[in-house]
C-alpha cells in the first residue's frame, strides 16, 4: 500500500480525492493510498466517470490486496471514457482488433506472394536446360531471373527452415 510522505509525518495534507471533494482527509481515508495529492488528475477522471460514492463502495467491498489493481483499472477505463464517452475501452480494443485483422491479411498476401515467387523461380530453373538444378543453386544468388513483385526488396537466401 502506497502512502504519501506527508501522511507519514502526520501532516494533514489531503489526498487528491478529499481535495477535489473539499473535505477533510481522515487518517483511515480509503482514497488516500491510491489517489495521492501529487496526482489529482487520476481521481478527477475516475470521479467524473464513476462518482466518488461508487468508487468508495467498490474499494470498501474489495480486500485491500486487490484495491490497487481495481484503482488502476478504474483510472484506465475512466480515461478511455473521457476520450470516447460511448465506447470507452471497448472502442480502443475494437480499433486494435481491426488493425490486427488488416495486418494479418497483409501478412497472408505477402506470404502467398513469396510462395508464388519461389514457384516461378523453381519452375524457370528446372525448365531451362542450361540452368543447374535447384538443389545446386540453393543459397547462391541468381542474377538471371527476377520475377516481378509488388515488393521493393530482393530475397537472397530462402532456405527450407523458413517454411514449416
Amino acid at each position: 500500500m502506497k502512502e504519501s510522505s506527508s501522511r507519514k509525518q502526520g501532516a494533514a495534507s489531503p489526498c487528491a480525492a478529499c481535495k477535489l471533494l473539499r473535505r477533510r482527509c481522515a487518517e483511515d481515508c480509503v482514497f488516500a493510498p491510491y489517489f495521492p495529492a501529487e496526482e489529482p488528475h487520476k481521481f478527477a477522471s475516475v470521479h467524473k466517470v464513476f462518482g466518488a460514492s461508487n468508487v468508495n463502495k467498490m474499494l470498501q467491498d474489495l480486500p485491500e490486496h486487490q484495491r490497487g489493481d481495481a484503482v488502476s483499472s478504474m483510472v484506465y477505463e475512466a480515461n478511455a471514457r473521457v476520450r470516447d464517452p460511448v465506447y470507452g475501452c471497448v472502442g480502443a480494443i475494437s480499433s486494435l482488433q481491426q488493425q490486427i485483422d488488416a495486418l494479418q491479411t497483409q501478412l497472408a498476401i505477402a506470404q502467398a506472394e513469396v510462395v508464388h515467387m519461389r514457384m516461378r523461380h523453381y519452375s524457370s530453373t528446372s525448365s531451362s536446360p542450361d540452368c543447374a538444378s535447384p538443389s545446386t543453386t540453393r543459397g547462391r544468388r541468381s542474377h538471371t531471373h527476377h520475377p516481378k513483385s509488388s515488393f521493393n526488396m530482393e530475397v537472397t537466401n530462402m532456405d527450407d527452415s523458413f517454411w514449416p
